[in-house]
């Protein structure tokens, strides 16, 4: 999906009400999130993995966020904040796509987007290995099957899809699993539920990164209605 929407300065004074810079804690815990640091220069570099299996509206859904941005304030031109490429295991076509990188090649992100998909060793391994260096790591859906396999999910709150979470609790007893929330959302690590699920949490992120009137705006350019992402 190579969708480039930019937009103007949210306005109107229900946004301006609604967009405060309070910051609660997420559906399915207690205590908020830290609020993540953008790089002082360059941009918020998103690394989406893809194997056999992907399920696309997982991560084109937080693309589509993540690729709608404002119009900077200085120089009123349209500026993104956001850099989304694809890693996978190799080269090779995945499902007709070809990743931009394999796991060896790809640049340090800032976030990681990891939706259901089948996976593999290498990408268990990957995880482990960039995780502690990313601001956030996220799954979407049964994706959290990856980030619990690597051991990021352990002692922790975490949701997926309704429908896995009783194997889930099965295979990963060490995860608290949380039935019924959007998402769950970590310092450094994240998970949706089903499908659209990550578009709420791709604008929860958004905020974490900026404040609520910049999440509220890309809301408004994808004409997304859901509100769910709005933890207070």
């Amino acid at each position: 999906m190579k969708r480039r929407g930019f937009l103007q300065t949210a306005s109107g004074a229900a946004a301006t009400v609604i967009a405060r810079n309070a910051f609660a804690a997420s559906p399915g815990q207690q205590n908020a999130p830290a609020r993540l640091t953008p790089p002082a220069s360059g941009l918020i570099q998103v690394a989406c993995a893809i194997s056999k299996g992907t399920t696309e509206i997982d991560y084109i859904g937080p693309e589509a966020v993540f690729e709608t941005w404002s119009t900077d304030p200085v120089t009123k031109k349209p500026t993104p904040r956001f850099k989304i490429f694809t890693v996978g295991e190799s080269k090779d076509p995945v499902d007709g796509r070809i990743p931009d990188f394999t796991f060896d090649t790809a640049p340090t992100p800032h976030l990681v987007v990891v939706p259901a998909q089948r996976g593999s060793p290498a990408l268990v391994a990957w995880l482990k290995r960039v995780a502690p260096m990313a601001d956030l790591t996220m799954s979407v859906c049964i994706g959290a099957r990856h980030l619990a396999a690597a051991r990021l999910l352990d002692g922790k709150t975490a949701t997926t899809h309704h429908g896995a979470i009783a194997q889930f609790e099965k295979e990963y007893p060490n995860v608290h699993w949380i039935r019924n929330v959007r998402f769950v959302e970590h310092d450094k690590v994240a998970t949706g539920g089903r499908l659209t699920a990550g578009i709420d949490l791709a604008l929860h992120v958004v905020e974490r990164y900026f404040d609520r009137a910049s999440a509220l705006a890309v809301a408004e350019h994808l004409e997304y209605d859901g509100r769910r992402w709005i933890s207070d």
